[in-house]
């Protein structure tokens, strides 16, 4: 009878230890799927929400506790620097090899490296800016640090932009012209995306603090 007992609660022992062992993976995989889902419905406020989509998704596991609007455009905008960046660092490795010609080819690769590098630093200035705005924090600021970002954002666009038309009429190699404007035109396009979420957890924070615009 002893035997028997002690069985049943060696058993019971055992099965509550699986239980416990899958409950945190269960969690886990719900927090995912509802980040992922998160994700993917904010994404389709944007113009480019396939891409968004792309791009943030390999975050997800950013968002298993809580579902932020500040946190996803806090982390489009890190995406969009990373993303101006390498830009950046592709197009000054064009330049560096078109300057010993300083033909029309070297001048609009440099022109457009100017716009990509005051991009850049706009970028940086909205990831600084956003982080003084805090989800649950006070409205006193909000509008300074909201506009400043909104700011800087779209005059990124503007810079990207001003990069592709420049190539307009120019000279330049198709393959080194076609690769430029393939991956401005993809910053242009993830910039655009995390203006669109930036604006959208705005309007959510002027809602809930009842700020006029």
């Amino acid at each position: 009878m002893a035997q028997t007992i002690s069985l049943i609660l060696l058993l019971s022992l055992l099965a509550l230890t699986l239980v416990q062992a899958e409950h945190p993976v269960v969690v886990q995989r719900r927090s995912r799927s509802r980040a992922r889902a998160f994700i993917e419905f904010q994404c389709q406020t944007t113009l480019y929400p396939k891409l968004c989509v792309s791009c943030l998704s390999p975050y997800v596991s950013n968002f298993t506790k809580t579902l932020s609007h500040r946190q996803l455009a806090q982390t489009a905008l890190r995406v969009t620097l990373v993303k101006a960046q390498s830009t950046r660092a592709y197009i000054s490795g064009v330049a560096q090899k078109l300057n010993r010609t300083k033909g029309p080819e070297a001048r609009a690769v440099m022109e457009c490296l100017d716009q990509i590098n005051d991009g850049v630093d706009q970028l940086t200035n909205c990831i600084k800016e956003a982080q003084h705005i805090k989800e649950d924090g006070g409205s006193s600021d909000f509008t300074w640090h909201a506009s400043n970002v909104q700011t800087w954002m779209s005059t990124a666009l503007t810079d990207a932009s001003m990069c592709i038309d420049g190539f307009s009429g120019r000279a330049i190699g198709g393959r080194t012209k076609a690769m430029i404007k393939a991956k401005v035109l993809n910053l242009q396009q993830v910039t655009s995306i995390a203006l669109a979420l930036f604006n959208r957890f705005a309007a959510r924070f002027r809602a809930s603090h009842a700020i006029k615009p």
